[in-house]
């Protein structure tokens, strides 16, 4: 596979996660940290960061926005719930994870 295709797989790969991260408003980011190490805001993050590299100047709200589809703020308002301790704790023990490796 040459590099041109293997980025338009990849992009495409990236689309489809965001897209689905839209749609599941209901997995709160704490349970994507707990379980999987990273959430809407890390992968918002690595967005800006990617395009940092590439001499383009993001600032986070319009990396969140990418990511959320809509301003960080209104998400939160509309979507984000109370953290239970269970879901604290599992975040907690996925960010430990994540500094060991």
């Amino acid at each position: 596979m040459d590099d041109a295709t293997r980025t338009e797989i990849e992009a495409a790969a990236f689309r489809r996660l965001v897209s689905h991260l839209r749609q599941r408003t209901d997995v709160q980011n704490i349970d994507l940290m707990g379980l999987a190490g990273f959430c809407r805001n890390c992968l918002s993050n690595w967005y800006q960061e990617a395009a940092a590299e590439r001499g383009i100047e993001l600032d986070k709200g319009t990396a969140r926005e990418v990511i959320y589809g809509m301003p960080y703020d209104r998400w939160k308002e509309k979507y984000q719930t109370e953290a239970t301790p269970e879901q604290l704790q599992r975040m907690q023990e996925s960010e430990a994870k994540n500094r060991a490796s």
